[in-house]
């Protein structure tokens, strides 16, 4: 069994997360103000994606692009972590919609539905640039920021180069 294979649903993971970061993110909080503390918790969330996009980047063998960004998507999907409704896929694209994300609703459950975004949204561009950073998404709207579903469209740019796995 892979290491990949090995670990916790991201589900699982995140909740995990949000317990330590949830009395850490209020300390901030106190002492700097919510500014202060979102920007500090989005910046660290943000470079903690882009490592974990290399780190499936590395273990994906080469395999990357946007076949090898939708054969992982299983790992954010696992145990019905979202239902996805697919709207269209080719070589250069990736267009799904989420219709329920357990996502946010464990982080209104836990208290955190305001840093929500922060803690699973802001992530999935990001991650792009750690697992390939040809590939860029765009989306209008999220379930966490209170709409009826997350509309996300992932393309790559097939005129850059492919990047080597673990690249900067």
């Amino acid at each position: 069994m892979s290491e990949r294979s090995e670990q916790l649903p991201i589900l699982q993971q995140r909740r995990i997360e949000a317990q330590v970061i949830k009395p850490i993110y209020d300390e901030m909080v106190s002492r700097f103000g919510v500014e202060a503390a979102q920007a500090v918790l989005g910046s660290a969330i943000e470079k903690a994606a882009i490592a974990q996009g290399k780190s499936f980047a590395e273990a994906a063998d080469g395999h990357l692009g946007i076949e090898g960004f939708a054969a992982i998507q299983k790992h954010w999907t696992a145990g019905g972590a979202l239902e996805i409704e697919e709207v269209g896929r080719s070589a250069e694209t990736l267009d799904f919609n989420v219709t329920r994300c357990r996502y946010s609703e464990m982080y209104r459950a836990m208290g955190l539905g305001d840093i929500g975004h922060l803690l699973s949204c802001n992530r999935d561009g990001t991650f792009c640039q750690g697992f390939d950073p040809r590939i860029t998404l765009e989306r209008t709207q999220t379930i966490m920021g209170g709409a009826s579903h997350c509309d996300f469209r992932y393309k790559i740019d097939t005129d850059a180069g492919k990047p080597e796995p673990g690249a900067s």
